[in-house]
C-alpha cells in the first residue's frame, strides 16, 4: 500500500509542532465512519440554508462511494478527514474533501489541495469541484485559485486551470460549465 506522507511545522504561542500528514487508501468497510464524518462536517451549512437531512447525505453519498478513489487524510497518525478525486472527462473531479472540524484551518486542507494540484499539473488537467452555496469552503477554494463557471440553485462551481503550458483544448473545454459539457 503505497501512502503520501508529508510534515508540516505548526508554530502557535512560540510552540513548533511537527505535523505528519497522510494520505491512506480507504477499504469498502469504512463507508460508515465516512458517511458519519461528511454528515457532522457538511452539517452547519446545510442547516444555514434549510436543506439537512442525515437520510439524504448518507445516501448521496453511499450511491457514488469508491473505496479504490478515496484517501483517509490522517495527521499524526489520526484519520481526520477523506478525500475523493475522479478523472472525468480530461478533468480531475474533487468530488468530497471533509476534514473533522476540529481539525480545519490547521492547513491540512492546504496539503492535501496541494497534492492534487501536483498530480493535476503533471498530467496537465484541470481540477474541477461544487461547494454548497453559503458553505465557508467557497473562501476556500477562491483562496487556492480555483474560480467560478457556474451557479446552480444549491451549489457552486469551480475550476482550477493546471500550471503548466496552455493548450486550445484545455482552454476550451475550461470555458463550458458542467451543464454545458453534458
Amino acid at each position: 500500500m503505497l501512502n503520501w506522507h508529508f510534515a508540516i511545522y505548526n508554530t502557535l504561542n512560540g510552540l513548533e509542532d511537527k505535523l505528519q500528514i497522510e494520505l491512506q487508501h480507504v477499504e469498502d468497510h469504512d463507508c460508515e465512519s465516512l458517511v458519519t464524518l461528511r454528515i457532522a462536517t457538511m452539517r452547519e451549512s446545510l442547516e444555514r440554508i434549510g436543506r439537512f437531512d442525515p437520510q439524504r447525505a448518507r445516501d448521496r453519498f453511499l450511491d457514488s462511494f469508491s473505496a479504490d478513489q478515496t484517501k483517509h487524510i490522517v495527521l499524526n497518525g489520526a484519520r481526520i478527514g477523506f478525500v475523493i478525486v475522479k478523472q472525468i472527462d480530461g478533468d480531475l473531479l474533487l468530488d468530497h474533501l471533509y476534514i473533522d472540524p476540529d481539525h480545519q484551518s490547521s492547513g491540512v486542507g492546504t496539503w492535501v489541495l496541494g497534492h492534487i494540484f501536483k498530480q493535476a499539473d503533471g498530467r496537465g488537467l484541470p481540477v474541477r469541484v461544487g461547494a454548497l452555496k453559503g458553505s465557508d469552503s467557497n473562501r476556500f477554494y477562491t483562496r487556492h485559485g480555483f474560480r467560478i463557471v457556474e451557479e446552480g440553485e444549491w451549489d457552486n462551481y469551480y475550476v482550477r486551470i493546471p500550471h503548466t503550458p496552455f493548450n486550445t483544448s484545455i482552454k476550451t473545454s475550461l470555458s463550458t460549465s458542467p451543464s454545458e459539457r453534458g
